[in-house]
């Protein structure tokens, strides 16, 4: 963009438009007409283009002008939706926002997006739900929440939703330390030992079975079916289970060395994860903070 060009050129451009009259364009910005009518030469001669052509009835845009115009109207306008957001946020209580995770994103991503948005917007008013993808998105239809950030479902699980994607996350499949399969990390030997496995609803399951065909590997026999992240850290420590779940929500307890991711190829179960809203959902200040402060969190957290 050319740095010459100052918002003051902006809006006596469609001033003078709104009005139809350099005259009274001028008087609803507290100017002379001599001065806006050098701030649409200066605006002209910048852009190196006549915008618009004056007669008897008033003014009118040129074809030059025409298009400009329509890019003057939306930045003045995004900058005013800008401002106020900022004096909306500085409100207590002003923004609220209802946001449903998934597993692996309240796990690993959230928190940082939480902390990432109480930079942009320490007041806004932020309530978090957790649950699987079929309870959340449910929630999301009916109103009661206004984003869900997860892996994109299955077609049936997403009609009337928006899915805008962030990064990409494949399921781990992982052990305590010290388990036996750890000697020999074969696959197909996950059938000696229980299994934690991704419950029918689960977003990750179809990629789990498809997993286990292509390695021609049965439905493991011996299964706890769920995908609570709670439940497998507090499970698994004690025993000997083997655990299907999303990278994203065991990523710290691997890294800080707590659980055993096992080295075999899952690049197979590898899915989209992003934001999800109503197709029809009109954008706020609240959304467009936290989308921003989501979008730090992938960049911070080196997802993308």
């Amino acid at each position: 963009m050319d740095r010459r060009i100052k918002i003051r050129h902006l809006q006596a451009l469609t001033e003078i438009v709104r009005q139809g009259s350099l005259k009274r364009a001028a008087e609803r910005l507290f100017l002379t007409q001599p001065a806006i009518s050098r701030t649409l030469s200066e605006l002209e001669d910048i852009i190196g283009a006549e915008l618009l052509t004056r007669n008897r009835s008033g003014v009118a845009l040129t074809p030059q002008g025409e298009f400009f115009h329509g890019f003057a109207q939306s930045s003045l306008s995004a900058l005013e939706q800008g401002l106020a957001g900022i004096d909306e946020a500085g409100r207590e209580g002003a923004m609220q926002l209802r946001v449903g995770a998934l597993p692996s994103v309240a796990a690993r991503l959230m928190p940082e997006a939480v902390t990432q948005l109480a930079a942009l917007a320490p007041e806004i008013r932020l309530t978090i739900a957790d649950g699987s993808h079929e309870h959340l998105t449910g929630l999301l239809r009916s109103g009661d929440l206004d984003l869900v950030i997860g892996r994109l479902g299955a077609p049936e699980t997403m009609r009337g939703l928006s899915f805008t994607q962030l990064y990409l996350e494949e399921v781990a499949i992982v052990v305590r330390p010290g388990h036996p399969i750890l000697s020999d990390p074969d696959l197909r030997r996950i059938v000696d030992w229980p299994v934690i496995y991704p419950a029918p609803w689960a977003a990750i399951r179809p990629l789990v079975e498809r997993l286990l065909i292509a390695e021609g590997i049965p439905m493991p026999a011996r299964r706890i079916e769920t995908v609570s992240g709670a439940f497998g850290r507090a499970y698994l420590p004690g025993s000997d289970a083997i655990w299907f779940i999303s990278a994203g929500v065991v990523a710290r307890e691997i890294e800080q060395r707590q659980l055993v991711r096992l080295p075999v190829a899952t690049s197979s179960t590898e899915g989209p994860v992003g934001l999800m809203a109503r197709a029809e959902q009109t954008e706020t200040t609240a959304r467009q903070l936290f989308v921003q402060a989501v979008g730090r969190a992938v960049s911070q957290l080196e997802l993308a």
